[in-house]
């Protein structure tokens, strides 16, 4: 199911594309604006955060993450962000856009399912020299609110092809056909979450024998297909805690598709280290 997600309509910086950068010298937003991002929210559009020059620490559903020179790191729709209260770095690039932009592209770009569970990305210096000049070259397009938007988007295009290019450069094996059928088992399970497919329908789903399915989900993610489930189930359930999304456990639970809401709460423990009101009331105190 293709969804489309929501990008601020007022930060958009073309007329025509649901799109923002931002560098040390252009694009900020107004201080009072500007402050409710700095607090932990879930994102509706898609975000990355380029350091050419600097360090910074950025969060991402409760995980901090260092970075440094030529590093990047992407956050998806839904994630939890943390944005860093400063930015120690001499030159940077953030960009945000959402699905409607996405949509328009000439082709799809995998890492953005992240198979292999990696946000941070570290560049070569004549990558990150390119991934530089394709920045300053959108910020240009950007900075006129009528561009063409075909302008913006062949960029744009130019931008996530070197990404991509790079973040499955760390799999020593060729993508090819079992990264396909990896990135389709995240894709059944992101469109059948709170549905608890069983292991028997994914393998259906993708013309795989269940033991295969296990060879290809264990060898990219660590993990069974089960407990691959069970973890993503989770990350939900923590999502929607961290942003308030809750009243009690029980309901929590019948909203992420548990019948047994003690199941759920054993499985929270066992996956986080902690109970569900322990990681609540944790979240209370930062």
């Amino acid at each position: 199911m293709h969804k489309i997600y929501s990008f601020p309509q007022q930060f958009s910086q073309n007329s025509q594309l649901p799109i923002r950068i931002v560098s040390p010298d252009f694009g900020h937003l107004a201080l009072k604006d500007s402050d409710k991002y700095k607090l932990p929210h879930r994102l509706p559009y898609y975000f990355f955060l380029f350091i050419q020059q600097g360090a910074t620490q950025y969060g991402v559903d409760g995980e901090t993450l260092a970075l440094g020179q030529h590093e990047l790191v992407f956050s998806l729709p839904h994630q939890i962000q943390h944005m860093p209260l400063s930015l120690q770095a001499n030159e940077y690039y953030k960009l945000g856009f959402d699905d409607q932009c996405l949509a328009r592209l000439p082709k799809q770009y995998p890492f953005l399912l992240n198979p292999l569970n990696q946000q941070k990305i570290r560049f070569s210096a004549a990558t990150a020299r390119r991934l530089q000049a394709i920045f300053e070259l959108l910020q240009g397009l950007l900075a006129v609110l009528d561009t063409d938007p075909e302008l913006i988007l062949a960029h744009l295009n130019s931008l996530l092809t070197e990404i991509n290019t790079a973040y499955f450069s760390v799999d020593a094996k060729p993508a090819g056909q079992q990264m396909t059928k990896y990135v389709a088992f995240q894709v059944f399970v992101e469109n059948n979450l709170t549905e608890h497919p069983t292991i028997r329908q994914a393998a259906h789903e993708l013309a795989l024998s269940t033991d295969r399915l296990y060879q290809l989900v264990k060898h990219y993610s660590g993990l069974s297909p089960k407990e691959f489930i069970n973890h993503r189930l989770i990350l939900e359930a923590k999502r929607r805690l961290y942003y308030g999304e809750r009243s009690s456990v029980k309901e929590l639970a019948f909203e992420l598709g548990f019948s047994d809401p003690s199941y759920f709460s054993r499985l929270f423990k066992k996956v986080t280290g902690k109970t569900v009101a322990a990681f609540f009331q944790d979240l209370s105190a930062t």
